[in-house]
This record gives structure tokens, C-alpha cells and sequence, in this order.
């Protein structure tokens, strides 16, 4: 997740949700072409939301006391609940 929030932090606030909805959904293929091949994608990496992000410009660690950073870590994670709870309705 803090990757994920690193390299959001390199995008502007209106572009960070729908960023980070396309790093679940290049993980989410990432990981099936993985399990289907035995390799990594070749983009998108091994199917982690680490790989996904670090495709991304990163920006340096934040401390937590960072407003901004702690903002987007929340919010990176409402995303990642809402995702899920989403697939978890699709089955």
C-alpha cells in the first residue's frame, strides 16, 4: 500500500482514484497470467500491487505526520475494500 500511495503522490489529486483502480486491475491480470503461464507479466510484474505501482514514478517515503501521504494511504484503502467487496459480489 505504500507503494501504491508513493507513486500516487506523482499524480494529481483528481487523477489518484481512477490511478490506482488501474494498478488493482493491472495487478488483478498480472496475477492470472502468472498463475496461467508460471512467468511474470511482462508489464505489469508478478501480479502484486507492489509491481503494479513500481511501474510508476515513486515519490520518496513521507513521514506520517504528512497530511497528504496519510490522506492518500486512507484512501488507497477504501479503494482496495470497495474493490473487493465488488468481486466478492460478482461471485
Amino acid at each position: 500500500m505504500t507503494a501504491a500511495a508513493r507513486a500516487l503522490l506523482c499524480f494529481p489529486e483528481r487523477r489518484r482514484v481512477s490511478t490506482f483502480q488501474l494498478m488493482l486491475t493491472e495487478a488483478e491480470a498480472a496475477d492470472k497470467y502468472r498463475k496461467s503461464t508460471g512467468r511474470c507479466h511482462p508489464l505489469w510484474g508478478n501480479g502484486s500491487l507492489m509491481a503494479a505501482a513500481n511501474m510508476r514514478p515513486q515519490a520518496k517515503e513521507p513521514y506520517l505526520d504528512d497530511l497528504e501521504y496519510c490522506g492518500i494511504l486512507a484512501q488507497t484503502f477504501e479503494c482496495l475494500l470497495a474493490w473487493r467487496m465488488k468481486q466478492r459480489n460478482r461471485a
